[in-house]
C-alpha cells in the first residue's frame, strides 16, 4: 500500500530474512527517530521504551500486536506525559512534557483483539487445528515425553498447512522420489 516499512530485529537470522526480503532493516534507537507508525510483534517486554519515546516524531502512533500489554512501557510513557487523553475509542494521547504528542491504540494491548473482532475464523481454526493435534501427539507420545516444553513438531505443522491449502482450494506440488531422494542423500552434487 506504498509504506515504507522498517524491521526492527535482535535475531540476526530473522532480520537477514528480512533484508533478502527487500525489508530496511535497523536497530531501534535509528527508527525510532524517523517512524510515523510503529507495531510491536515480539511477544517480549518493553520494545518500546523511554528511549525511543524520547526521540519519537510529533503523531507517532504505537500500536501491539505481540504479547499482552507489555511490549509497549506504557509506565515510562505516562511518566513522560505532561497529559493522556482519550481521542476516540482505542486511541489514547500521550502529550509528553516536551509539546509531542504519542498515540497509542488499544492501550497497548493486542490491537486485534482489544479494537477489533479478534482473529479471524480462518486464523483461529489453524490454531486450534494445531492444539488438538498436539494433544493428540502428547496422548500418544507422554510415556516417552519429558516434563517440558516442547516445540510443534514439524509433521503437524506441515499437515495442518496442507490441509488449510487444500480448504482454500491451493494446490501445490509434491516431490518426485528422484527429487525426494536427491534432497536426503549425499551421492549426487558438489
Amino acid at each position: 500500500m506504498g509504506a515504507k516499512v522498517i524491521v526492527t530485529e535482535v535475531e540476526p537470522l530473522r532480520a537477514l530474512e528480512a533484508v533478502m526480503d527487500g525489508y530496511q532493516v535497523m536497530s531501534m534507537e535509528k527508527a525510532a527517530p524517523i517512524g510515523d507508525f510503529f507495531c510491536t510483534l515480539t511477544g517480549d517486554i518493553h520494545v518500546l521504551r523511554k528511549e525511543h519515546f524520547e526521540v519519537m516524531k510529533d503523531g507517532a502512533i504505537i500500536s501491539n500486536s505481540g504479547h499482552f500489554n507489555v511490549e509497549i512501557n506504557l509506565e515510562q510513557l505516562r511518566e513522560m506525559s505532561s497529559s493522556v487523553r482519550t481521542m476516540r475509542e482505542f486511541v489514547e494521547e500521550f502529550s509528553m512534557k516536551n509539546g509531542r504528542r504519542v498515540y497509542v491504540l488499544g492501550e497497548g494491548r493486542l490491537i486485534n483483539l482489544a479494537a477489533a473482532e479478534g482473529h479471524p475464523s480462518s486464523v483461529m481454526d489453524m490454531s486450534f487445528a494445531n492444539q488438538a493435534l498436539c494433544s493428540e501427539y502428547i496422548v500418544k507420545n507422554h510415556k516417552s515425553l519429558k516434563n517440558q516444553v516442547y516445540r510443534v513438531p514439524m509433521d503437524i505443522d506441515r499437515e495442518i498447512a496442507r490441509l488449510k491449502l487444500a480448504s482454500m482450494g491451493v494446490e501445490i506440488d509434491s516431490l518426485t522420489e528422484e527429487q525426494h531422494t536427491y534432497l536426503h542423500s549425499w551421492e549426487m552434487g558438489t
